[in-house]
């Protein structure tokens, strides 16, 4: 196994996940079976019950070291391989305290694996302050001499900079941070993050890889990076605009939805539209801001009923939206319900639609509700948070032929989606939706957990229990999302008609197909039709 840890010094939110995202994608042309592991500086008993607004300060290595070996040895792609190449990103930035026991845990760890098994990326900045225009080399300096201090050398410093790196700049900092100028690599602002990669691939990154880990690749043009160029190239030259509203609690903090954002940039440009994502906190909607903020309430109204579609994820409605509200957005607007969003979504069609279900909710918010249409589950113990949820990777059967989502799935059996809850739907009250109009398209295996709902009657509102976004990749979009983003550009029904298939205009060119391990493609990709 060999180990890339991406590190980063100076400012947060330097690029390092894009830089691993970038690194594996370049490996990953060459045949090599990659593997990937995000490291948030944080341990906790169940750090996905955190708020994205808060912060928890832990230790230990040894720990550290045994879960990435775990972590790194399962198999990733399809063929059931195992990882060749794990590489590892860990967050925060050097010098933060939180990240010290990891710091520490992957310095013995470069000695337990070995040199030739092991390699360190620094991701820095170099500032360009528009008072002089020259590019400013002593915040890297000072953080790569920390990482050192620390016991770890990086082999390769990436420098992230608002345009291309000088080559006396580029020689300055070789020489002070102890590194040949050929492991400085320039990471420039570009137009598109899809065109990382490339620019990593153009600066020799994979050749240094393959004598610095001792990795046999074969160095010929790679056919995988060519549908990349296309995809990054595309891009650019979007000219049509579809605008998507994200519904939920964590908005004030768009990187709480990084992973819906991605899934919908992923959709949008396989459809050929450039994607403007409109953030609306849950609670402007509530009739309470309406009394308190009555403007706030209106702006957020008008931004959700503007909008080409609905990503409903996360959503916290205390209360009852009143129906006509609710109607338009049923009625207007193409809407895609995730986890929570889901189940809120069939709270508030027991509301409107199921006339003596007035008091319809789910237990987490009102456990004396009358009507408990989401309830807890039975494994889950209401008393303790951590630890309890339903997570990982799970079954869903699709129990209708003429489901919209199956269709986009690729009109397949079943799919295997990521999960995280604790609570679902109440099977009991199945049938009172159904009646009106409300299907249970995708159950659990067992039959006994409600995962994918669909509105009779409309163009396309659906809600999955699970998380499609995490499975969503620039040149695979997930299908719930795609759907969405056809729907909003007025081409799902063009697209269901011919047999889920896209027009010339906007496949990738048949032209480039992608390496092993990939299949090939000869259009964007979805679970269903690889």
């Amino acid at each position: 196994m060999k180990y890339i840890l991406v590190t980063g010094g100076v400012i947060s939110g330097i690029g390092k996940g894009i830089i691993a995202s970038s690194v594996g994608t370049i490996l990953k042309s060459c045949g090599l079976h990659v593997t990937a592991i995000k490291i948030d500086p944080y341990i906790n008993i169940d750090a996905g019950t955190f708020s994205p607004y808060e912060h928890v300060v832990p230790h230990i290595t040894d720990a550290i070291q045994e879960w990435v070996m775990k972590q790194a040895k399962i198999p990733v792609d399809e063929d059931d391989v195992e990882p060749q190449v794990c590489v590892i990103e860990l967050g925060g930035t050097v010098g933060d305290i939180e990240s010290m026991p990891f710091i520490e845990a992957f310095r013995q760890f470069q000695f337990k694996v070995k040199r030739e098994n092991f390699c360190n990326i620094h991701v820095s900045l170099v500032p360009q302050p528009n008072s002089t225009g020259e590019q400013k080399t002593k915040p890297t300096q000072n953080s790569v001499r920390e990482l050192r201090g620390l016991g770890l050398s990086p082999d390769l410093i990436m420098c992230r900079c608002s345009t291309p790196l000088e080559t006396a700049v580029k020689e300055k900092i070789s020489m002070f941070c102890h590194v040949e100028p050929t492991q400085v690599i320039c990471v420039q602002d570009v137009s598109s993050v899809y065109k990382v990669p490339l620019l990593l691939e153009n600066q020799g990154v994979v050749s240094y890889f393959c004598q610095r880990l001792n990795l046999h690749v074969e160095m010929r043009p790679r056919k995988m990076l060519s549908k990349w160029k296309e995809m990054a190239d595309r891009s650019d030259r979007l000219l049509e605009h579809v605008s998507i509203a994200l519904v939920g609690k964590y908005t004030k903090l768009a990187d709480s939805y990084t992973s819906v954002i991605k899934a919908l940039e992923h959709s949008a440009l396989a459809v050929n539209h450039k994607l403007e994502v409109k953030y609306i906190d849950s609670a402007d909607l509530e009739p309470t801001t309406l009394e308190e903020e009555p403007v706030k309430y209106h702006e957020a109204w008008q931004k959700l009923c503007s909008s080409h579609g609905v990503v409903f994820s996360l959503c916290l409605f205390m209360n009852p939206f009143n129906s006509s509200h609710y109607s338009r957005i049923l009625l207007v607007l193409f809407c895609v319900g995730v986890c929570l969003g889901m189940q809120l979504a069939v709270c508030e069609f027991a509301r409107n639609f199921c006339l003596s279900f007035s008091d319809a909710n789910s237990t987490e918010f009102n456990p004396e509700s009358q009507y408990p249409v989401v309830i807890d589950m039975p494994e889950h113990n209401p008393g303790q948070m951590g630890g309890t949820m339903r997570l990982g990777k799970r079954r869903t059967i699709f129990k209708s032929s003429a489901s919209v989502l199956r269709k986009l799935y690729g009109d397949v059996d079943y799919v295997d989606e990521r999960h995280r809850h604790r609570f679902e739907v109440n099977p009991e009250l199945k049938h009172h939706f159904e009646k009106k109009g409300l299907q249970f398209v995708g159950q659990d295996v067992e039959g006994e957990r409600m995962e994918v709902i669909e509105l009779e009657n409309h163009c396309y509102f659906v809600g999955v229990q699970y998380h499609p976004e995490f499975t969503s990749r620039p040149i695979k979009p997930s299908p719930p999302y795609f759907g969405l983003l056809l729907a909003a550009a007025g081409k799902l029904q063009s697209y269901l008609s011919k047999g889920c298939r896209l027009s010339p205009r906007d496949t990738y060119s048949s032209s480039s197909g992608s390496s092993s391990p990939e299949a090939d493609i000869s259009e964007p990709k979805f679970p269903s039709l690889s």
